[in-house]
């Protein structure tokens, strides 16, 4: 039902998930304990990261597999990175 001229949004939305929960794997690894760490207290920052993932981009991946709402599951998930980068450079 799209012209080959608009966006599509769902893939859009897809994309913008896929990134957020691509980055959203990434913590782990680079939050990763080393040795003689900090006790734990980086498993605060994964919780928050973990937060934000479930509040922006489970919505949006549940958004895009039901195909409904493909422009505000683009702009939630949009939110979610903007989170992400703002959570991100305060470490």
């Amino acid at each position: 039902m799209t012209l080959s001229g608009h966006l599509n949004f769902r893939k859009i939305a897809a994309l913008v998930a896929a990134a957020g929960t691509l980055f959203w794997i990434y913590t782990f690894h680079a939050i990763y304990p080393t040795p003689g760490s900090d006790g734990g207290f980086h498993l605060i920052a994964i919780l928050l990261l973990s937060a934000i993932f479930g509040i922006f981009f489970l919505p949006a991946w549940f958004l895009v597999a039901i195909g409904r709402l493909p422009k505000l599951a683009t702009a939630w998930g949009l939110c979610g990175l903007i989170a992400f980068a703002v959570i991100w450079t305060d470490f």
